[in-house]
C-alpha cells in the first residue's frame, strides 16, 4: 500500500505545483482549463504508477477535480483552505491506495524499487519548496499591504526557497545543526531591519517560522516515508 500511496503522491504534487502554471490556477473556473488540470492529473498518476487504463486512477482524478472545483467556485483562498484543500487530496490518495494495493506491483515499474524512494524525496522537495512557497504567501498575505517593502524584486520568494531548500538538505543528511546555523544566521541579517519597526519584526518573525517550520515538518515526513520504502540502491551493472 505505502508504494501505491508513494507513486500517487508524486503525481499529485507534480500534478499541482510543477506543471500546473499560475495561469492555469487564475483561469480554473474556466471549463477548458479544469479539463486541462484534470488531464494532466491523470498523465501523472498514469506515468508515476506505470498503468494507463485503471478505473482506480479515473476515481482519483475525479476525486481531485471534484474538490478543486469545490475549491474554486467556492472562492476559498485562504490559507487553512489551502490545507483543507490539501489535506482532502492525500485522504482520497489514501483511500485509493488503500482500495488497490498493489497497484504499484502490477505496474510497469514495479521491477525499479528504487524508484520509489526517488519519487519520495521528489515529493518532499516539492512540498517543501513549491507548496511551501504558496503557503507561506497566503499565510503572509493579510499582513503584506501593511508594510513596506523597500527590498529586490522577488528577493523575499528567493530568500524562502533558499532557506526552506537547506533546511530540507541538512535534515535529510542528518546534520539538523546547519538548520540551527541557518537560523541563527537569518535571526542577525534581518536584526537591523526589524529592529526600525514592530510591524516589519513580526512580519518577518512570522514569514521566517512559519518558513522554517514547514522545511522542518515535510523534512521529517518525507524521512518517516524513506524508512518504510525500499532503500535507495542503484548499482553499478557489472564489468
Amino acid at each position: 500500500m505505502i508504494e501505491t500511496f508513494t507513486a500517487l503522491l508524486f503525481a499529485h504534487v507534480v500534478a499541482d505545483f510543477v506543471v500546473q502554471t499560475r495561469t492555469m490556477v487564475q483561469q480554473k473556473s474556466g471549463f477548458a482549463m479544469m479539463a486541462l488540470h484534470a488531464a494532466l492529473a491523470l498523465a501523472t498518476a498514469q506515468a508515476a504508477t506505470g498503468h494507463l487504463t485503471a478505473p482506480v486512477l479515473l476515481a482519483v482524478t475525479a476525486a481531485h477535480i471534484a474538490i478543486d472545483l469545490l475549491k474554486t467556485h467556492g472562492g476559498f483562498r485562504s490559507f487553512t483552505a489551502f490545507m483543507i484543500d490539501q489535506a482532502a487530496h492525500v485522504v482520497t490518495l489514501g483511500i485509493a491506495a488503500a482500495y488497490a494495493p498493489d497497484l504499484w506491483a502490477t505496474g510497469v515499474w514495479a521491477g525499479a524499487p528504487w524508484l520509489l524512494p526517488l519519487m519520495a524525496l521528489a515529493s518532499g522537495l516539492i512540498v517543501t519548496l513549491l507548496a511551501g512557497q504558496h503557503a507561506i504567501a497566503l499565510l503572509m498575505r493579510p499582513h503584506g499591504t501593511r508594510i513596506r517593502n523597500n527590498g529586490l524584486r522577488d528577493g523575499g520568494r528567493q530568500i524562502g526557497l533558499l532557506e526552506r531548500g537547506l533546511i530540507f538538505l541538512f535534515l535529510l543528511t542528518g546534520h539538523p545543526i546547519g538548520a540551527g546555523v541557518l537560523i541563527g544566521a537569518k535571526s542577525i541579517l534581518r536584526f537591523g531591519t526589524a529592529s526600525r519597526d514592530q510591524r516589519t519584526a513580526e512580519y518577518v518573525i512570522i514569514g521566517t517560522l512559519a518558513s522554517f517550520g514547514w522545511a522542518i515538518v515535510a523534512a521529517l515526513l518525507t524521512q518517516a516515508a524513506l524508512g518504510l520504502l525500499p532503500p535507495l540502491e542503484i548499482t553499478r551493472p557489472a564489468s
